[in-house]
């Protein structure tokens, strides 16, 4: 059976393997996003832990604690989300437009 993957695998230049790949990472890198604006709601609500405490590096700054460093992250991480919308409304439009 091993012998019959490894053949397939080998016949398509592993082609397969590098598509999944890259359609997990396209799905990890929309988790992302939603997965610390949760993250950063969560800890807003649940107040101010100890791990809070240990990442306020800047006391008095905007930036200090957890919260603020979610709210970045999942900003940081938006590129797959806009992505996404600039190709859905691409697809869309052309889709309601008729052909010239």
């Amino acid at each position: 059976m091993t012998e019959v993957c490894s053949v397939s695998a080998a016949a398509d230049g592993g082609r397969a393997g590098r598509e999944a790949a890259s359609r997990l990472a396209r799905w990890l890198g929309l988790a992302a996003t939603p997965t610390f604006a949760i993250m950063a709601a969560l800890t807003a609500v649940l107040g101010d832990g100890p791990a809070d405490m240990l990442c306020a590096a800047g006391h008095g700054s905007l930036l200090g604690g957890m919260v603020p460093m979610y709210l970045l992250m999942s900003a940081f991480h938006a590129s797959a989300w806009l992505r996404l919308v600039s190709r859905w409304r691409r697809e869309g439009s052309s889709k309601r437009l008729p052909p010239v």
